[in-house]
């Protein structure tokens, strides 16, 4: 056989031939220019924004693609699966009946009854049966006198190729056999159509195709209907949030009472808007107070001032401006105590400081000096809490300073560690008359003086109370008015995590 590569042209250049060796640069080159320009465009703003723009935004819009893509894939795996089974049954069907029509013509090559003519089952497109040279010995009807329709194929067993010698080109399925006759070894090669599986299995991917769009669709639209209904308390809950302003903090979101996660962010949401109002309305009410407050003695430190001013006798004017300082020291403690609250009411974090309540207890006494009605002090045990050492001081002195105003003879400070909860208790007790069971907590709302004049006079503000409280609540304490049995006021302040020495 002449060689059929044809010889070089005279005179003409041999191209080099290219390996992979060779390739693999201007590959990669191309890589990293792809990549750049990918880079670039993903850094491009209106790329960026285009990109932005197709990202579902909405929770149900979301939702829906995430339950439509998991179905899909399932779908898709579920279908592969029945695809490859159906397709695996079909081919071994029509494997078998080409086996057994290639055993029936071994049979009759093995007994010398071969015919040039062979009878084709149902099941089997063509039969051929060649001898050890290749050429045809027998054949089906339908292919007689055709020349060899099948290539080389193993010794024993089957192979799959497309076929148009018969007229009509479609997939074949050939099994072959070896088998041995009175005359000789011969082949024989029998073909059975995979028509039938082919198109079984076009019907069935159609099929399965058409039941995956309609579930598909079908899943599409359960999963928006069911999360809109699912999102419509949210929404619901969002608008009326959206309408609430400052001035409309009574109003609630609706409750759709249903037991789930939206109920729950209802029911949560209605209690922030609940401690939204009662804060509101208690700035409100502490910035009216403390105009109010102010009002009254920078009305008569104007009056002072402008009397004393405009008066021709020293003596007087000296007494008015003893008076206006007086008031100027009065507004500055008062000034004092609301940025006290200001800051107590903006105190998140509990004051951990070790503070020796005891030895502040007594130092506390000690720093008032004489006065009007002595102070007894009851505190035997060392006590340890944690704190802030200049607040609990400010709460001992508010409470000092109020017992001083109402005692008639005696005060008497006891400290001591509560044995069944282990926390630090601290009364302040004097023999004045005692608060009222119904004002026990009204006087411990800002501004308020059960006996507004003598307190007034006594140099009272109405915020020592609030602020002892504030400091004890900001403490993790507490601080409330006891029943003592000697019939005289005790206000109990509770302090955790006490520690004894």
């Amino acid at each position: 056989m002449a060689d059929p590569t044809p010889p070089p042209v005279s005179g003409s250049t041999p191209a080099p031939v290219s390996g992979p060796a060779s390739a693999r640069g201007p590959l990669r080159a191309g890589r990293r220019r792809v990549r750049a320009v990918l880079h670039r465009l993903a850094r491009h703003p209106r790329v960026a924004a285009a990109v932005r723009r197709l990202q579902p935004r909405s929770v149900r819009t979301r939702t829906t693609i995430a339950a439509v893509a998991s179905v899909a894939i399932v779908l898709f795996i579920a279908s592969a699966a029945v695809l490859l089974l159906l397709r695996s049954t079909l081919e071994r069907t029509v494997q078998t009946g080409a086996r057994e029509q290639a055993l029936a013509v071994a049979r009759l090559a093995n007994e010398g009854h071969l015919t040039d003519t062979l009878p084709l089952d149902h099941g089997t497109d063509f039969i051929q049966v060649l001898d050890a040279d290749g050429k045809v010995v027998a054949a089906s009807q339908n292919i007689t006198g055709r020349p060899v329709l099948t290539t080389a194929g193993p010794r024993n067993g089957h192979s799959s190729y497309d076929l148009d010698e018969l007229g009509d080109e479609h997939h074949q399925r050939v099994t072959t056999l070896t088998t041995s006759t009175p005359t000789g070894p011969v082949t024989i090669h029998v073909g059975a159509s995979l028509r039938t599986a082919d198109t079984a299995e076009d019907l069935a991917t159609a099929a399965l195709a058409a039941l995956s769009a309609v579930l598909l669709l079908t899943v599409a639209f359960l999963t928006w209907r069911a999360a809109g209904r699912a999102l419509q308390p949210v929404e619901a809950i969002r608008a009326e949030v959206a309408a609430i302003g400052d001035r409309a903090l009574d109003r609630r979101v609706p409750d759709p009472r249903s037991d789930d996660e939206i109920s729950r962010l209802a029911d949560t949401m209605n209690a922030m808007l609940e401690r939204l109002e009662a804060a509101g309305a208690r700035q409100r009410r502490f910035i009216a107070d403390a105009s109010h407050e102010l009002r009254s003695p920078l009305a008569v430190l104007r009056t002072q001032l402008e009397v004393a001013l405009t008066h021709p006798d020293p003596e007087v004017r000296a007494d008015l401006v003893a008076g206006a300082l007086k008031d100027t020291e009065r507004l500055q403690a008062l000034a004092t105590d609301l940025l006290l609250l200001a800051r107590l009411d903006g105190a998140h974090d509990r004051p951990d400081q070790p503070v020796d309540l005891t030895e502040l207890v007594h130092t506390a006494v000690r720093s008032r000096g004489t006065e009007q009605h002595p102070v007894t002090v009851r505190a035997t045990t060392e006590i340890t809490v944690p704190g802030n050492p200049l607040w609990l001081g400010r709460l001992l002195t508010n409470l000092l300073d109020n017992a001083q105003r109402h005692a008639r003879h005696r005060i008497t400070v006891r400290l001591e560690v509560d044995g069944e909860s282990g926390q630090a208790v601290l009364d302040v007790t004097n023999d004045g008359p005692p608060v009222d069971p119904d004002d026990r907590e009204k006087i411990f709302e800002r501004f308020t003086r059960l006996d507004d004049a003598r307190s007034r006079n006594d140099g009272g503000t109405g915020l020592g109370l609030p602020i002892a409280r504030d400091i004890a609540t900001v403490h993790g304490g507490t601080l409330t008015v006891v029943d003592d049995p000697s019939g005289t006021t005790s206000f109990r302040t509770t302090l955790p995590a006490a520690v004894s020495r």
